[in-house]
């Protein structure tokens, strides 16, 4: 894989992106990427938020904020894809802006030195910013489901209890998935997701 990504550094085919949420999930990517690899980056925290198109009131996003807590740092995934690849990732992302990650807030430890660029996706503010707001099931399947296979269980955990505001509610849709890019739970996956939000209180609702 690194040598590979090499190939396509030297030639100036490429580009690298932090995924803190479905974009951990590798079965969510729709480009035929050069690879990834687990990675943090500092200075940044989840939260979720309503989104910024009106049309779509009553939907959560998951975003990032900028954050100066010492020592915290957001795990994630650093994805390497193809230059060409970066206007198809612009539209999967509507209503974020592509952000640039300062070089040495990464923590990585893969055996490449990557010199160039790295985005992040910060959501767009609210349309309204007391707009009410909810969690799709089948969007935080895919969510958790990609830090559970990336990190293993606690990690599903941290990311409950790091993630701001996730005293929101969950619309119950896994049956019926409004996700466009919605996955399937083995079953163990779908018992441990649900337990952890049980036994963080979590919300749900019916879809």
């Amino acid at each position: 894989m690194w040598d590979e990504i090499g190939r396509a550094a030297a030639k100036g085919d490429l580009f690298a992106y932090f995924g803190y949420g479905s974009l951990v999930n590798r079965a969510t990517h729709r480009t035929r990427i050069l690879g990834a690899a687990k990675a943090s980056v500092r200075g940044w925290r989840r939260h979720w938020q309503a989104r910024p198109d009106p049309s779509e009131e009553g939907l959560s996003f998951l975003s990032v904020k900028p954050d100066v807590e010492a020592g915290h740092d957001l795990p994630g995934l650093l994805v390497f894809d193809h230059i060409e690849n970066l206007d198809a990732l612009d539209r999967r992302e509507l209503g974020y802006d592509r952000r640039v990650v300062a070089r040495n807030a990464i923590v990585f430890s893969g055996d490449f030195e990557f010199d160039g660029p790295v985005f992040i996706y910060e959501a767009r503010p609210p349309a309204r910013r007391d707009a009410h707001h909810s969690i799709l099931q089948s969007y935080l399947d895919a969510v958790l489901q990609g830090y559970l296979r990336e990190y293993g269980e606690d990690h599903v955990r941290r990311f409950i209890l790091e993630t701001h505001a996730f005293d929101t509610p969950v619309i119950q849709d896994r049956h019926v998935p409004r996700y466009t890019r919605h996955v399937l739970l083995e079953a163990e996956e779908r018992a441990f997701i649900d337990s952890m939000l049980r036994e963080h209180g979590v919300s749900q609702v019916e879809a």
